[in-house]
């Protein structure tokens, strides 16, 4: 029997007000926070097991708080500027606000029925919320929540709908890069009250039979269109931001242009590299990129000068996270979607080989390093329902305690999330 396909209601902005629930006003929050620890090294450990978040504080490693969350959070939160507040994304659409001085939460609201990630802006004002269904782009009012627009998610034309891929911060530019998954487009979006004007596109004159360039408009949240070949999944910003460096489902990366909007390099890499999770050194005086590869166990070294392929350091097996520090001279990357998913391996970056392999938990996944606000300490994720945060002195590998927890999917450190946003060196 056919049966009529499913129609995904209208999510607008009313719809979302009336979803929206205000756990705290601003006027009751402390003005400085409730414990004493130090507020720029907490973690926010991310449990999806049991739907709760963890804050633990990271000078003592032991835990502030345990939050019940919505449920299936994603796993990247994203932190105001100045540190105080996070902000959540589940699946199912819900965005929640959790202030770290009182260690509550503050706000929620539901944009969407599968939500893909957020973005905040470099100003601490605006969050953007990329939706798989419905296919829209959300902006929000960070201080409450407030929906400001909503914009339905299609090519050019109007024609073809795409779910959003992701939405990611670029700062230095004041604008959100957002991905599309179904259309081979990239969309540049301007987060400023007064934004720059952009073409809208082309119109087509029936006196001239031609197709010229629509005048320039301006408003707010302007889309900059830039068009791909092909749809790019994953992204990784040079240090400037003047370049995005991606990858696309077939394992094509490239490199694009932000500036004058175009592809300008191909990449010589193979298999599936998760330029998200890439990261920048010097060596041998010059700036590197690393990334880890989803498909290959390999750790791919790029110099961002010429975009050539100067080392591939063979790994365990094909992983999704790559961490490091500036206060270390290692890097650390999991094997967790190998046979070898219960190990760590460290890079030294500067010889670019494997120097040790740890197995935290014997059969048991291995996942997501984080590191300290000092890079002091090195912790891991054992992904599993009775899992462990596990923690390692940075520089002897030595485990130094570990904590119970439920799935831990990743954790993430205050001061390093404000001060390398989504992209930027590690």
């Amino acid at each position: 029997l056919k049966t009529a396909p499913v129609a995904i209601p209208v999510w607008g902005s009313a719809q979302m007000l009336e979803s929206r629930i205000i756990h705290r006003t601003a006027a009751s929050l402390p003005t400085t926070p409730i414990h004493n620890a130090d507020p720029l090294n907490l973690f926010v450990v991310v449990e999806t097991g049991d739907s709760h978040i963890t804050i633990l504080d990271g000078d003592r490693l032991e835990p502030l708080a345990r939050l019940p969350s919505r449920f299936a959070l994603h796993g990247g939160p994203k932190f105001s500027p100045d540190g105080r507040y996070v902000y959540f994304a589940a699946r199912d659409g819900w965005i929640s606000k959790v202030d770290l001085y009182s260690l509550t939460v503050v706000a929620e609201i539901r944009v969407g029925f599968n939500t893909r990630n957020i973005a905040i802006s470099g100003d601490g004002k605006i969050l953007a919320v990329g939706n798989m269904l419905p296919k829209s782009l959300v902006l929000l009012d960070a201080a409450d929540l407030t929906p400001l627009k909503v914009i339905e998610v299609a090519d050019r034309s109007g024609k073809t709908a795409s779910r959003v891929s992701a939405v990611y911060q670029a700062t230095p530019r004041n604008s959100f890069i957002v991905a599309l998954k179904d259309v081979p487009e990239l969309w540049e979006i301007s987060w400023l009250d007064s934004p720059p004007p952009v073409h809208t596109g082309l119109v087509h004159s029936y006196e001239k039979g031609m197709e010229e360039i629509a005048p320039l408009k301006t408003e707010r949240f302007p889309v900059r269109r830039i068009e791909m070949k092909q749809p790019l999944d994953d992204f990784f910003f040079d240090p400037d931001y003047r370049n995005l460096i991606g990858s696309a489902r077939e394992g094509r990366a490239v490199v694009v242009n932000l500036d004058v909007g175009s592809e300008i390099s191909t990449l010589a890499l193979t298999g599936l590299p998760h330029l998200g999770s890439g990261i920048t050194w010097t060596f041998d005086g010059r700036t590197v990129l690393a990334t880890p590869n989803l498909r290959e166990g390999a750790v791919s070294v790029i110099d961002i000068k010429d975009w050539s392929v100067i080392r591939r350091i063979e790994t365990a097996g094909p992983g999704f996270f790559l961490r490091s520090h500036e206060n270390t001279p290692y890097a650390w990357v999991d094997n967790s979607l190998g046979r070898d998913r219960d190990t760590i391996q460290i890079i030294d970056k500067q010889s670019l080989s494997v120097v040790r392999t740890l197995r935290p938990e014997p059969g048991k996944t291995a996942a997501h390093v984080e590191f300290s606000r000092n890079g002091r300490y090195a912790l891991v994720s054992i992904a599993e329902t009775d899992g462990w945060l596990v923690i390692y002195d940075a520089a002897t590998f030595e485990e130094v305690k570990r904590l119970p927890m439920c799935k831990p999917s990743g954790k993430y450190n205050v001061f390093n999330k404000i001060t390398r946003s989504s992209g930027t060196s590690h």
